[in-house]
């Protein structure tokens, strides 16, 4: 097998074995090329690759001026071959197993306030070519903003999972993993509204022998659901249309203000790891940083070594 081979067989395991997302794959599939094109131009491979030569490439990734961040993936995801390879016999050895990689910048992540958020969404409200744009486009907003989803949870949201419960909303997310998020008042509004005008749209496909769509937001798209890309360009309009500074506005800094304004409210950090999804509290501790100020107000109020 030559290095094209064991990249795509790797892919394939993580895609059957562990349901890894189609980004994920395609971040996995970027990294291990860009580390076979460099053994290749060096006259090695994959198969016979050692230590020195994956701590050499690293040392590469960081003359290239890459992020820490980034040069932590290339490394796991180097990791991560070889552990496929040895364990399905190809590689008698894991070279990468001891390499440690450079850690991650700690850096607070980008928020909004409150009245940012709030002019964000009632530009949405208006923001369209159609009543019917305006009402998607409010739905897609409420429910980031509802939720904290990821934006790929979010445009790739099946039909089915805003069919049950109206004050709930079923996300799959990382790893196939199932949660459950509860919707704000004005977020069931906006997706009651979008669901019967996106039925509407769908009687009247129908009419035409257009067969339906099973995501929330279809399109006409090769996915067939709004794509990441879209939704991005949608929100930085949207934002120059609320009067928010477009470099403030992504689809994770509407997750980022999603978890900072429940803590700053008093939401518990256990159940906003349980709406973010993510697998280790620590990665929902960075949240904290907001309430620094009324944590210190309440130990001086409260706490009875600091009374006189």
């Amino acid at each position: 097998m030559n290095d094209r081979h064991w990249i795509s067989a790797f892919l394939e395991a993580q895609a059957a074995e562990r349901g890894a997302a189609h980004n994920t794959q395609l971040a996995y599939a970027r990294d291990l090329r860009d580390y076979a094109d460099w053994l290749t131009a060096r006259g090695d491979s994959l198969a016979g690759a050692s230590r020195q030569q994956v701590e050499n490439y690293l040392v590469h990734t960081d003359a290239q001026g890459l992020s820490k961040a980034t040069r932590a993936r290339r490394l796991s995801a180097i990791k991560q071959l070889y552990r496929f390879t040895f364990e399905e016999g190809l590689r008698p050895d894991n070279p990468a197993i001891q390499i440690s990689g450079p850690g991650r910048d700690k850096r607070l992540p980008k928020t909004l306030s409150t009245e940012e958020v709030d002019r964000l969404l009632d530009a949405a409200t208006r923001h369209g070519r159609t009543r019917e744009d305006c009402l998607r486009n409010t739905c897609l907003m409420q429910l980031l903003y509802a939720t904290g989803m990821r934006v790929t949870e979010l445009v790739s949201l099946p039909l089915s999972a805003a069919k049950g419960d109206p004050r709930m909303l079923l996300i799959r997310g990382k790893g196939g993993k199932e949660r459950m998020v509860p919707l704000s008042p004005p977020a069931r509004e906006a997706q009651r509204l979008w669901l019967a005008t996106r039925e509407e749209i769908e009687t009247a496909a129908r009419a035409k022998g257009k067969p339906n769509s099973a995501f929330l937001f279809a399109s006409r798209g090769k996915a067939g659901h709004l794509t990441r890309h879209a939704f991005y360009v949608l929100i930085k309009d949207i934002a120059v249309a609320g009067g928010v500074s477009p470099a403030k506005v992504t689809p994770h800094t509407l997750r980022h203000a999603f978890a900072t304004h429940l803590l700053a409210n008093g939401a518990d950090l256990r159940a906003i790891q349980t709406f973010l999804g993510h697998a280790d509290v620590a990665t929902t501790e960075i949240y904290t940083h907001v309430l620094e100020e009324r944590l210190r107000e309440l130990v001086l109020e409260h706490h009875p070594m600091a009374k006189d």
